[in-house]
């Protein structure tokens, strides 16, 4: 019976550390969410791209989550000098077992804070090609031309080379078109330039660019440059090429094979 007395007693000594402590809890998560929503605002206003917004709202929640907990615990009576050591030594262990982790979860970081691109971007990354579908915490999702979802863990992707081809507003189509030594160079170039000027999708400035780029053992190669928006790019590729093969071909213009002269001597 003495022993249920002294249980009561101290449970009746700790009860205001307990409701100090659970109030501390609920009060500070309630504060926290008023953080939170004024932050993810705050954010908005400035343009801020949704994922990042998403990121960095997550970390200052659990921040502050970590925060107000170890209040409360300080509140208990729970020498805090002991704990910190206790907690630092997991934190060490858990860094140490999730190395590769941790590695991915800063390139994450970086990707989302620096920008390096954004959903919708298509790619070029560790040797794979595709458009953004999703940037996560610890990978980033690339959907393939072909239809394939590629996954790519965010350490490697922030630490290496990265091409963004939907970066810039307008982009750059270059092709080759080689003819026959016979053909006439300047007729050739006036199909070509014909063909330019035909197609609205092509930019006027910068002007576009039809000279001479090589000259091979079997055709003259004429280097063409034309600037088009990123959204008509692959169509203005192609629709280009088969244009050029098409008026090359009304006009007698040939577009010649390898081949080599064999002059057999008695």
């Amino acid at each position: 019976m003495i022993e249920v007395e002294n249980v009561i007693d101290m449970i009746l000594a700790g009860l205001p550390r307990i409701i100090g402590a659970i109030l501390v809890v609920v009060v500070g998560f309630i504060i926290i969410n008023i953080i939170i929503r004024n932050f993810s605002k705050s954010l908005a206003k400035r343009r801020v791209e949704p994922t990042a917004r998403i990121f960095l709202g997550n970390i200052l929640k659990v921040i502050l989550r970590v925060a107000v907990l170890i209040s409360a615990i300080g509140i208990l009576g729970v020498e805090m000098a002991s704990f910190v050591a206790v907690l630092a030594a997991m934190a060490f262990a858990v860094g140490l077992a999730l190395q590769g982790s941790l590695s991915n979860f800063a390139g994450g970081v970086l990707i989302i804070l620096f920008r390096l691109f954004k959903v919708g971007d298509f790619i070029e990354a560790q040797g794979q090609m595709g458009t953004v579908e999703k940037i996560e915490i610890f990978h980033t999702t690339l959907k393939t031309p072909q239809n394939q979802l590629i996954v790519i863990p965010n350490g490697g992707l922030a630490n290496g080379v990265i091409k963004n081809f939907s970066a810039l507003n307008t982009r750059r189509a270059d092709m080759t078109f080689g003819i026959s030594y016979d053909n006439d160079f300047e007729k050739a170039k006036k199909i070509i330039l014909d063909v330019i000027s035909k197609d609205k999708r092509i930019l006027k400035d910068p002007k576009p660019f039809v000279r001479v780029g090589e000259l091979n053992d079997s055709s003259v190669d004429i280097t063409v440059r034309v600037w088009a928006n990123n959204s008509d790019f692959w169509d203005v590729m192609f629709d280009m090429r088969e244009a050029v093969k098409v008026a090359f071909d009304k006009n007698r213009i040939s577009i010649p094979y390898p081949q080599m002269d064999v002059h057999m001597k008695r």
